[in-house]
């Protein structure tokens, strides 16, 4: 996959004629693969190259909204991952900075629709586009000049509500992980590099390996989850908590990801993981001694245990 960053203004010249997805794609849900693989359908039919563009940062943080959404369901590096594995030739990562976000929607389809050889746009029924947002997808074709043609995907819905990025945060701020892929058509997942800790883990008979994360992830709420582990391309089952430690760290500001990999001796320390996360076993709490914790822990890692192995009889890894 060719990929492209532009910076308003941009002097990109392409030479060959392509079908574009639009849209901001936080989480490449359902509702979004729909609008990529679109493309990618009609770019074969038609013998182009397809082609996504996608902004960043977040034109919340820009244009500096109530809610600007700093943390990602997927960042920008997991963003390019998972395209290219939809089988896209072209990525367009657009810088969306202040004088982007001043384009008069005219302007924006004659820089960075027409400019680039687009002859087919695929982009949802909301997708807006240049200053305020005042292009929609009704004036897109006065604003195509003739140039190209459109394609507009409707909501895509799961159990009469609209696939969303919204709805997938409210999920995982929920800790409703078992219902994200859904949603997302896979299981949440972040990526991290393995830390030293405390090592108290290893003391009381679970290690636990700790993920610093690489990008600001949305997270789910602290407690214990069933989780798998992605190291050296392989994934293990494990337990993970997510939190602040208030057995042993009254004041503890700093949120840490420690992760027990079932039946698993290697040193993996500096190592780059994947923590995937699948359903929420109980909340975090304090302990009143380190017997009643090594005692929920080994109930915690049993449930986890028997999770996997269900979803493993069922065949329902995503």
């Amino acid at each position: 996959m060719k990929l492209i960053h532009l910076t308003h203004p941009h002097q990109w010249k392409e030479e060959e004629p392509s079908v574009m997805a639009l849209g901001y794609f936080d989480g490449i849900h359902l509702g979004h693969q729909e609008v990529i693989l679109t493309a990618k359908r009609i770019a074969e039919e038609r013998g182009f190259k397809s082609a996504v563009m996608t902004f960043y940062p977040h034109p919340s943080v820009v244009l500096r909204r109530a809610e600007a959404h700093v943390e990602s369901i997927t960042p920008l590096k997991m963003k390019e991952d998972i395209i290219a594995n939809l089988g896209i030739d072209i990525l367009y990562i657009v810088k969306f900075d202040e004088a982007f976000a001043k384009l008069l929607p005219q302007q924006f389809v004659d820089d960075y629709i027409i400019s680039l050889q687009v002859k087919h746009v695929v982009a949802g029924f909301d997708f807006t586009y240049g200053r305020l947002g005042k292009g929609t997808m009704e004036t897109l074709p006065f604003h195509a000049r003739g140039e190209f043609t459109q394609t507009v995907i409707e909501k895509v819905e799961f159990q009469e509500e609209k696939i969303s990025s919204t709805l997938l945060r409210g999920l995982i701020r929920e800790g409703k992980m078992e219902e994200v892929p859904s949603i997302l058509g896979r299981y949440y997942r972040v990526e991290g590099t393995v830390v030293h800790g405390d090592k108290r883990g290893r003391q009381i008979g679970f290690p636990t390996a700790n993920v610093a994360l690489n990008d600001d992830y949305i997270l789910p709420p602290v407690g214990v989850y069933a989780v798998r582990l992605k190291v050296k391309e392989h994934w293990y089952p494990a337990v993970c908590n997510i939190g602040y430690k208030p057995t042993f760290e009254q004041d503890e500001k700093i949120l840490s990801i420690e992760v027990h990999v079932f039946e698993f001796q290697e040193d993996i320390y500096d190592e780059c993981v994947e923590v995937e996360w699948h359903i929420r076993i109980r909340a975090e709490q304090k302990f009143n001694g380190i017997a009643e914790l090594v005692a929920q822990i080994q109930r915690d890692k049993e449930k986890a245990q028997q999770y996997f192995q269900q979803l493993e009889k069922s065949a329902c890894f995503f």
